[in-house]
């Protein structure tokens, strides 16, 4: 991740709240202490934040957002498991006709479909502004964009309102990706997400669930959806092969790809 990249992050998360430790940073950013530590000093020198003991603060609390949105960054997420989740994403777009209409919820996982989406003409309804725009570049799709707030630590747009032009698109498929799929359902991390992710679902006949063999297996307090909903998952080969069964007997279709070492 560039420098830029990273402290733009480092604010973006201090505008959720008005406190973030360096440890908490290292986590969020997947970065060493040394490097969060010479952001926050170049941060604080621009005079963008207030460095204190332990990690920093923004210089005015009144600006703080009050809406937040639980999950990891898009940046740093984009970064982990590369290479297989662009097989998955590979998978995804072969299930994909020219002509179709598609809905693509935002992630990293999703994001990688941009790249095999390049040479098809569709019309693709996504709520991912990074996706929106590899698309618009580099290919002829139809893109739209709902209505709604920019989040931009996870590159996503999401409205709380039932009008915001999502109501006027109808997909044969809804692909999105999830921290964690089991026999319990599909999880999210954010209230605020679900709905969203809900509303997109009301316009698609299929779900299809993007999830690499990390997330396979993985319970959450948060269920966007049983699995009842979901028509096709794509994983990798190391995912469980004992909760893939479990997967199955819900009448789910699972797709594997060749895990990338």
């Amino acid at each position: 991740m560039l420098e830029k990249q990273r402290q733009q992050l480092i604010l973006d998360i201090l505008d959720e709240s008005s406190f973030a430790s360096v440890k908490e940073l290292c986590k969020q950013l997947n970065s060493s202490e040394a490097t969060i530590r010479r952001d926050l000093v170049k941060l604080a020198s621009a005079n963008k934040i207030k460095k204190i003991r332990g990690g920093a603060q923004v210089i005015d609390t009144r600006t703080v957002s009050n809406i937040k949105l639980s999950g990891n960054a898009f940046l740093v997420d984009r970064e982990r498991n590369t290479d297989t989740k662009r097989m998955i994403a590979k998978a995804a777009t072969q299930l994909c006709q020219d002509g179709e209409s598609i809905i693509i919820n935002g992630g990293t996982s999703t994001f990688m479909m941009a790249e095999f989406l390049t040479e098809r003409r569709m019309n693709i309804l996504t709520n991912s502004f990074v996706l929106a725009n590899e698309l618009l570049e580099n290919s002829q799709n139809q893109i739209t964009l709902p209505g709604g707030e920019v989040y931009r630590k996870q590159s996503i747009i999401l409205s709380s309102f039932e009008n915001d032009t999502t109501q006027n698109f109808h997909g044969t498929k809804m692909f999105m990706g999830s921290p964690g799929v089991s026999e319990f359902g599909v999880v999210e991390n954010d209230p605020l997400l679900i709905l969203a992710e809900q509303k997109l679902r009301k316009r698609a006949d299929q779900l299809i669930v993007l999830a690499d063999s990390s997330k396979i297996g993985i319970r959450g307090n948060l269920i966007f959806c049983g699995l009842s909903d979901v028509d096709v998952v794509i994983t990798d080969s190391n995912a469980d092969p004992e909760v893939l069964d479990k997967i199955r007997t819900h009448g789910v279709e699972v797709v594997v790809v060749e895990a990338c070492e």
